[in-house]
């Protein structure tokens, strides 16, 4: 159900008990929260972050990554595997649930390695990781090169209803790469990635997913023939869904001599063409979800030079603003983008999610009649890898609500706040 209009929201206990255009008594209430102006959507979900702890916390910990994502308006994360040691036991998993319980901010929903220590070699066992508590899996930053491993961890997600996700990349036409393959990559002298490399990945996982009838999404989709690819799928009725990120749909290759390693990425920044088409996607469905792929890196890291430093930027304390520009573009409207940040994400994980009752009080309060210029020395990651400042939009983060519990206000110095 879709809600659009003027609304008085009733929350008790954490969860949404009324919803209605007239006002509520007011008598007994804690707090009463004068929304005029604003956006009362769901909590935004990401699907796709890098909390880097275990193991790398110089970068983010899941603390600092979880005060972040409050400040960008996101109520509920996706923690990809990576770490150090991987997220392929049910420690692991048991460690960052533990760490974001404690944190008591945005809820944290781990997702677990397809194979162990993401090598691609042998499966990790997939009922220990559910149930620890993951959400999904993936070997997200290593594709899984072996197509008949693929298909046997689709088939055994399928029977534990896992959903799976897809690090697209065909490692072999990648290699020695460190942007998009073209004109710019020549003319800087760096080795290119073409397209392909993600594209054929992109159509082997397809194919699998029909074949095993596996829930398959794909990460961080960047070029024209992946769109392209997902669309035809859909239009068969292949289980999949798909993602971008802010960064795919309003940079290009080109920011890469602006930037330099901070518009290093991978997938890479692509062409024009590719840009289009991802925006393409976004405004006809095949692309259902706006994810972050939040990656946070050291200034130490990101200073080495080009072809040696690190791929990512963080993306929690930009996306809303970023992605507002597709609405001020007239590309979505603000209902649809709302969907792709919030609504679709919850469906495809399962979650019950939205303006009902009954539901979670997961909200986020949207400001889109002020200006609001990025600014990474406001941040809460620990790290500033981003080449967004000084991006001007009209979207911004007024108020994160998890449960009832704000977590982030505006305006004020911590990112704690109390229940309703």
């Amino acid at each position: 159900m879709q809600l659009d209009g003027i609304c008085h929201i009733l929350v008790a206990n954490g969860v949404i008990t009324g919803l209605r255009p007239e006002p509520f008594s007011e008598s007994g209430m804690d707090r009463v929260i004068d929304a005029a102006g604003l956006i009362v959507a769901p909590g935004l979900i990401d699907m796709h972050v890098h909390f880097r702890e275990p193991g790398q916390e110089h970068k983010e910990t899941i603390l600092t990554g979880c005060r972040a994502a409050a400040h960008g308006g996101f109520t509920a994360v996706c923690t990809m595997p990576n770490t150090d040691p991987v997220n392929d036991n049910k420690n692991v998993t048991e460690y960052i649930r533990q760490k974001a319980d404690t944190a008591g901010m945005v809820r944290v929903y781990p997702v677990g390695a397809i194979s162990v220590g993401l090598q691609g070699q042998r499966l990790s066992d997939f009922e220990e990781l559910k149930s620890a508590g993951v959400i999904a899996l993936t070997d997200d930053g290593m594709p899984v090169r072996n197509s008949g491993l693929m298909r046997r961890a689709m088939e055994r997600a399928k029977e534990l209803d896992l959903l799976v996700i897809s690090h697209a990349e065909d490692l072999d036409l990648a290699a020695g790469g460190a942007m998009n393959e073209g004109e710019t990559a020549s003319r800087l002298g760096y080795k290119g990635i073409p397209n392909a490399a993600e594209s054929i990945a992109v159509m082997r996982d397809i194919a699998l997913a029909e074949l095993t009838g596996a829930r398959l999404h794909i990460a961080h989709v960047s070029t024209a023939e992946s769109v392209w690819a997902i669309r035809e799928a859909k239009r068969r009725g292949a289980p999949v869904t798909a993602e971008t990120a802010p960064h795919y749909f309003t940079l290009t290759e080109s920011a890469v001599e602006k930037h330099g390693t901070l518009a290093k990425m991978n997938p890479p920044l692509r062409s024009e063409r590719d840009r289009a088409a991802i925006r393409e996607g976004l405004a006809d469905g095949t692309i259902d979800v706006i994810a972050t792929d939040h990656a946070p890196h050291s200034a130490k890291e990101k200073k080495a030079p080009f072809e040696q430093a690190p791929s990512g930027i963080i993306g929690l304390e930009t996306a809303l603003p970023v992605s507002f520009s597709l609405v001020e573009e007239g590309l979505l409207t603000k209902g649809r983008l709302i969907e792709k940040m919030a609504t679709h994400p919850a469906r495809i994980l399962g979650l019950r999610h939205g303006l009902q009752v009954g539901s979670a009080a997961d909200l986020t309060l949207i400001d889109t009649l002020r200006p609001v210029t990025i600014r990474t020395d406001s941040f809460y990651s620990l790290s500033r890898n981003c080449p967004f400042e000084d991006w001007a939009s009209t979207g911004s983060t007024v108020m994160t609500l998890v449960g009832g519990k704000v977590v982030f206000e505006k305006g004020r110095q911590s990112v704690f706040g109390s229940c309703i």
